[in-house]
């Protein structure tokens, strides 16, 4: 009899997870699976709670119940609320990625583009200057960024270049998981378009799972697998992508869908 490898996990196991601001509700009792390569989209309104769950699950906030459980590459299958501070920011430069709205956030103004990237690189143990700077080369023209720019500082670049330096900073040593917040806020339309056709392409080559929070729907509908609509910190409505954007149950998830058929 042939034995067969155990389906793998999955990558990120979120229970009843809840958080409050003295009387006001930021998330309670989320509770979701995420698989490796899948993409989860959560969108709300404004105060839905969809940032505080991010926050959440990424480490920036402490929970006041539940549990996250991430397959890390290393040890496995661990509750990251209850690691050490230490061990947070060690996955923080490893098997997890940060993108902010605000790439600004997310990037050392004040260091070159091929800096910004290689930072990540050298948090990781690689020393070898050269070897360095050639990966920086390779993964500006991976997120479209002449490699002749390695030099430049973000201040030199647009809004959308910034955003793409960010992403190539995050991505740049192999996370398995990527929290982002409103990747393509506040970028010109055709700059989203760009920007929207480049995540898509990396998540697939680099089997990234992500969780994506954001307010447009036609983001969650180019990008995420699957799509959690939140309303006064709960979680309405839940399924695959398509089927809760065409075919809405909840009357909130309704109004969000035909408010922008609307438009």
């Amino acid at each position: 009899m042939v034995e067969t490898a155990p389906a793998p996990g999955p990558l990120l196991s979120v229970r009843d997870v809840g958080k409050r601001y003295g009387a006001r509700i930021g998330c309670a009792d989320v509770s979701f699976d995420l698989w490796p390569g899948e993409v989860l989209g959560i969108v709300g309104e404004s105060g839905s709670g969809k940032s505080t769950l991010l926050g959440c699950l990424s480490g920036q906030l402490v929970p006041d119940t539940g549990e996250v459980v991430f397959d890390s590459r290393d040890r496995g299958p661990v509750d990251t609320l209850r690691m050490s501070e230490r061990e947070r920011r060690h996955l923080g430069r490893t098997d997890w990625a940060f993108v902010h709205q605000n790439p600004r956030d997310g990037l050392r103004l004040g260091v070159s583009a091929g800096g910004n990237v290689g930072e990540r690189l050298m948090a990781n143990g690689a020393r070898h200057y050269g070897n360095i700077r050639a990966t920086a080369q390779d993964w500006l023209a991976r997120v479209e960024i002449d490699p002749g720019r390695i030099d430049d500082r973000p201040r030199q670049f647009s809004g959308g270049m910034q955003q793409r330096l960010q992403i190539a900073r995050n991505l740049v040593s192999g996370p398995r998981l990527a929290f982002m917040d409103e990747p393509t806020g506040g970028l010109d339309v055709s700059v989203q378009a760009r920007l929207l056709d480049l995540l898509r392409g990396l998540v697939r080559d680099i089997c990234l799972s992500v969780v994506l929070v954001t307010h447009d729907l036609a983001v969650v509908r180019l990008l995420a697998d699957r799509l959690m609509v939140m309303k006064g910190g709960h979680v309405i409505e839940s399924g695959l992508t398509d089927q809760v954007l065409d075919d809405p149950q909840h009357a909130y998830t309704q109004l969000l869908v035909s408010s922008v058929l609307q438009v």
